[in-house]
C-alpha cells in the first residue's frame, strides 16, 4: 500500500512520485540507528560530567523532530527554490558567522558558536551545504555564459568562507569546505591545471595550519607517536570495537563507553562498535553508501549542469563528514571532532545535515511527467 495513488497531483502525491524513497529510507534508517545509540551511550556521559542520565536523550529527541521536519519540507523544494534557499541560508549564516567573532561562545579554545533564543548554534555547520549549492550555480553560470566574473565571486565566497571558519579556528571544517569546493570545480569541467593550482593552496593551507595551530600539530604528532601525547579517547575508542566483536556485548551493557567522553557524540561509532558489533557498523557503512551511490546515480543522468555539480558537492560533504567520523574512531587518520551525519548528538550537525539532505532530495527528485528538468 502506498500514501498516495498514482494520480494525484497535489504537492505531497507528487513528492511521493518522485522523491528516491532509496535515500530517504537510508537517512531515516540513519535517523532511528543514531536515537538509539544516544539512548545506549549517553546516560554515562551525563553522569560524568553532573547532568541527569537522560540530559543528551532528552535534546536528541527534540533534535531529530526537528531535522525528520526540516529534511521532509525542503525536499518538497524545486531546483530555483533550492537556488534561493541556499542564497539566503549562504547569507544569514555569514552573518551569524561574523556574530561569533564578536559574541560567540568560546569552548575549549575555539570560538564556534553563537547563543540564538537560548540555543547554541554553530553556523558554520550550515556553510557547508548552502556554499554547495550556491557554488554549483555560480559555475553552472559560468559553464553557460563564461563570463569571469561568476568565477570570481565563486572564489570570493569560498576565501570569505575560509576566512571566518578558520579564524575560529576549526580547521577541519576548513578542509571539507575547500576540499568539497575543489571537487565542485573540477566536476564543473573547469581546467585540471587550474583545479591542482588551488589544490596546492590547500596543502600549502594546510601545512600553515600545521605550523601555526598547536592543537592541528598535537593531533596529527599524536597519530604519526602516539607516544607524543595523550591517546585516552582513542585507546578506549579501539577497545570498545574489539570488546563488542562481531555482535557486540548487548544494549547497555558496554562499560568502556562510560569512559569515552564524547561517546554520545565524536565516537558514538565506538558505542555501536561495543554494544552492536561490528554487524551495525557494517549496516551503518552500508546506508551512507545507499545515500552515496543514489547520489551518484543521479549526478550521471542529468541534463542541468547545476544539479548535478550541487548534486555532487552535497555527496563528497556528506560522505567526507562520515569518513572522518569513522576514520577517527578507528584510528585510521588523526583524530578530528566531527559527527557521524543523523547519528551523532549535536543540534548544529543534525539541522545543518537535515538542510544538506533536503536539498539533496529536492535535487534528485524525477521530473517526468510532473516538472521540467532545471538546465541551468
Amino acid at each position: 500500500m502506498t500514501p498516495f495513488a498514482r494520480t494525484d497531483r497535489s504537492i505531497l502525491g507528487r513528492w511521493w512520485w518522485t522523491v528516491d524513497h532509496w535515500t530517504l529510507a537510508a537517512l531515516l534508517a540513519l535517523l532511528g540507528i543514531g536515537v538509539v545509540l544516544i539512548v545506549s551511550g549517553s546516560p554515562g556521559v551525563s553522569n560524568t560530567i553532573g547532568y541527569d542520565p537522560f540530559h543528551f536523550v532528552r535534546r536528541h529527541l527534540v533534535f531529530a523532530p526537528m531535522a525528520l521536519l526540516v529534511l521532509l519540507s525542503i525536499s518538497l523544494l524545486r531546483p530555483h527554490q533550492v537556488r534561493w534557499a541556499a542564497l539566503f541560508l549562504l547569507a544569514a549564516t555569514f552573518l551569524l558567522l561574523v556574530a561569533v567573532l564578536a559574541a560567540g561562545t568560546e569552548v575549549k579554545g575555539a570560538r564556534r558558536w553563537v547563543s540564538v533564543a537560548g540555543f547554541s548554534l554553530q553556523p558554520s555547520e550550515f556553510i557547508k551545504p548552502s556554499l554547495a549549492i550556491v557554488a554549483a550555480w555560480l559555475f553552472a553560470l559560468y559553464q553557460r555564459t563564461h563570463d569571469w566574473r561568476y568565477l570570481v565571486v565563486n572564489i570570493g565566497l569560498l576565501g570569505l568562507t575560509v576566512l571566518l571558519v578558520a579564524i575560529q579556528p576549526d580547521i577541519g571544517m576548513t578542509t571539507v569546505i575547500v576540499a568539497v569546493w575543489l571537487a565542485q570545480f573540477f566536476l564543473a569541467g573547469l581546467p585540471i591545471a587550474a583545479t591542482a593550482g588551488l589544490g596546492s593552496v590547500g596543502v600549502a593551507g594546510m601545512t600553515f595550519a600545521y605550523f601555526t595551530f598547536d592543537h592541528v600539530k598535537s593531533r596529527i604528532d599524536r597519530f604519526i607517536s602516539p607516544e607524543a601525547g595523550d591517546t585516552y579517547q582513542i585507546d578506549k575508542s579501539i577497545a570498545a570495537f574489539q570488546s563488542g566483536g562481531w555482535f557486540g556485548v548487548g544494549p547497555g551493557n558496554g562499560s568502556l563507553k562510560s569512559q569515552l567522553p564524547d561517546a554520545h557524540a565524536d565516537f558514538v561509532l565506538a558505542v555501536a562498535g561495543e554494544e552492536f558489533g561490528a554487524i551495525l557498523c557494517l549496516v551503518l557503512v552500508l546506508l551512507i553508501a545507499v545515500v552515496v551511490f543514489r547520489g551518484l546515480l543521479r549526478v550521471a543522468s542529468t541534463r542541468s549542469p547545476f544539479v548535478g555539480v550541487a548534486t555532487a558537492g552535497l555527496i563528497i560533504s556528506f560522505a567526507l563528514q562520515a569518513m572522518i567520523n569513522m576514520a577517527s574512531a578507528l584510528e585510521l587518520i588523526p583524530a578530528k571532532g566531527m559527527t557521524l551525519p543523523f547519528v551523532s548528538y549535536g543540534g548544529s550537525s543534525m539541522l545543518a545535515i537535515a538542510v544538506s539532505m533536503g536539498f539533496l532530495l529536492a535535487l534528485t527528485r524525477r521530473r517526468v511527467g510532473y516538472e521540467p528538468e532545471d538546465t541551468i
